[in-house]
């Protein structure tokens, strides 16, 4: 295959593999691959030459969202002021990509143990914890505040409203329900009720629930 051929076809694998992402998280994992192929801008028969059934499209999206998570978590790592800084810069990045809208949507569907999903996981969870254990070890972000919580707030965050509201607004509204969060932390350390949820603990509750846990 030569260059321009090979570059149109990584266009067209991201762009479907963005376009499944959006559709997914508006529709649900069962939304027509025909919508997807429609955002994508290609044929329907290109998105089955790519991806055979909707399986193979889902774990496609879930190693692409594992992947840029894990890209966005070490490049927040890098020249930020301060450790909640990096950890901001992350959330906010993730949530342009609506990552954490995808995993909850594939939990019945897909086994996230399996490779190369499993080994992925683990990348995009090591990377986010130690942007959190750097916040913690300079103070920037309260103790109390866990890998887990961030985690759930960015799923909370990152799943659309209910009713007519547009996919723009709906996401610059989660930016700014963030940036509320994070700026009570910076002003009161210290006032988070209830105990937040380790990563060691999280798994152990997706384990007790039958779900894949992250080790």
């Amino acid at each position: 295959m030569d260059v321009p051929r090979r570059a149109d076809a990584r266009r067209n694998l991201e762009q479907l593999l963005a376009a499944a992402r959006e559709v997914f998280v508006e529709r649900g994992a069962g939304a027509p691959l025909e919508e997807v192929a429609r955002r994508a801008g290609v044929g329907i028969g290109t998105l089955y030459r790519r991806f055979p059934d909707r399986q193979a499209l889902l774990r496609a999206v879930v190693l692409d969202a594992l992947e840029q998570s894990r890209a966005c978590a070490e490049e927040a790592a890098r020249g930020a002021e301060d450790g909640l800084a990096g950890l901001a810069r992350y959330m906010h990045a993730v949530l342009d990509l609506r990552v954490s809208a995808v995993m909850p949507l594939v939990l019945d569907r897909l086994d996230l143990d399996d490779p190369p999903m499993g080994p992925a996981r683990e990348a995009s969870a090591a990377a986010v914890e130690r942007l959190v254990d750097a916040a913690h070890e300079d103070g920037t972000l309260p103790r109390e505040m866990t890998f887990g919580d961030v985690g759930t707030l960015l799923v909370r965050l990152s799943r659309p409203l209910p009713g007519p509201i547009p996919t723009d607004l709906d996401v610059e509204l989660a930016h700014r329900h963030l940036d509320l969060v994070l700026a009570g932390l910076r002003a009161a350390p210290g006032t988070l009720s209830g105990k937040g949820v380790s990563r060691q603990e999280l798994a152990t509750l997706r384990e007790r629930a039958g779900q894949p846990k992250i080790k």
